[in-house]
């Protein structure tokens, strides 16, 4: 019996502090902010050095146009609802409401990435944020064409808005007289 009792009394007493807990939030304030400078360079040193593997790995495609525009219509076919067509989250309503924000492709912080490491992000993605995996969506080489694309991304906003968000997407080539 005497250990039933201890035992209610332990329970009692974590009781009494979560409940104090939650009131000091509620009544005192909780509020949520941004990570300031050192902690943004903190966790981009440790996720460069820590956790995205890949780093010694390299890109075996060269940066040629046909690499660069396949990586374009892969990148247009999966990554362009998160980050827009330019790699730079040109007419993405949600970009930065994220939390982490979606990062724009040609940052110093992403680009500070290895190719080997891109290539590691695309193809495992990274959590918790929201970058997905695409293992089993696209295959070793068209990651690294992509990769290859990241690194050769064109003007903020050159490319238009995604359709999927009201934008007129890519413009249209011109059509020949036999609609071909």
């Amino acid at each position: 019996m005497q250990f039933y009792r201890s035992t209610l009394l332990r329970v009692g007493r974590g009781s009494a502090a979560a409940l104090t807990a939650v009131t000091l939030l509620v009544f005192v304030g909780c509020s949520v902010r941004s990570p300031g400078k050192f902690e943004t360079s903190f966790m981009q040193s440790a996720k460069r050095r820590l956790t995205i593997g890949g780093r010694s790995d390299v890109n075996p495609l060269s940066a040629d146009e046909e690499n660069i525009h396949a990586g374009q219509r892969n990148f247009e076919s999966y990554c362009m609802v998160c980050h827009g067509l330019d790699g730079q989250n040109t007419g993405v309503p949600f970009a930065d409401k994220m939390s982490p924000p979606v990062p724009q492709l040609n940052s110093p912080s992403v680009q500070a990435y290895t190719d080997g490491q891109l290539h590691w992000i695309i193809r495992n993605g990274i959590f918790p944020s929201g970058m997905p995996a695409s293992k089993g969506v696209f295959r070793d080489d068209e990651i690294w064409q992509m990769v290859t694309y990241i690194r050769h991304l064109p003007p903020k906003g050159s490319l238009g808005e995604p359709v999927v968000y009201g934008g007129e997407g890519l413009p249209q080539k011109p059509q020949d007289k036999k609609g071909k």
